[in-house]
């Protein structure tokens, strides 16, 4: 099916770098709210700090995320350890292979990782990169948002 991500995780801490290497993955693109901070928070956790540090050295690594107000992304850019990029128009892959051709990275060498399958995982599979689905970094989110996502997910199955 064509929106089954190449990998489904738990969450973003379950990802395998070693084995992305392996693969000949150059750069991991990952989705802003949800997936690397909890939603509209406009602050990573203390241990998605540690954790972007165990493994940013040897990728290219870039947040993009559909959010578009301005004032959020540039208060996010400063706490990030890489780019951060809004208003992507996910699933639109416009904005993530323009990120990549600055970077002179081919998409086949690159990773989509995001928590929604009709934006982010559309987006990397049009663009040709590898996916990775995960569930939400918040596990107290709320109901309406619980059931959008089960929605959303059973597409994939």
């Amino acid at each position: 099916m064509f929106l089954k991500p190449d990998y489904n995780l738990k969450n973003i801490y379950e990802i395998d770098f070693a084995e992305l290497k392996e693969q000949g993955v150059k750069c991991v693109m990952f989705d802003l709210d949800s997936t690397t901070m909890v939603s509209k928070s406009a602050t990573f956790l203390p241990e998605t700090v540690e954790w972007f540090n165990t493994f940013i050295k040897d990728f290219n690594v870039a947040i993009i995320s559909n959010n578009k107000n301005k004032d959020y992304i540039e208060n996010v850019s400063k706490l990030a350890p890489c780019r951060v990029i809004g208003h992507a128009d996910k699933p639109n892959p416009k904005i993530m292979r323009t990120y990549l051709e600055s970077a002179g990275i081919e998409p086949e060498c690159a990773v989509m990782v995001g928590d929604r399958p009709l934006t982010d995982i559309l987006a990397g599979k049009l663009l040709g990169c590898k996916t990775i689905l995960v569930g939400s970094i918040n596990p107290k989110e709320n109901l309406p948002t619980k059931i959008v996502r089960a929605l959303e997910r059973s597409t994939i199955r």
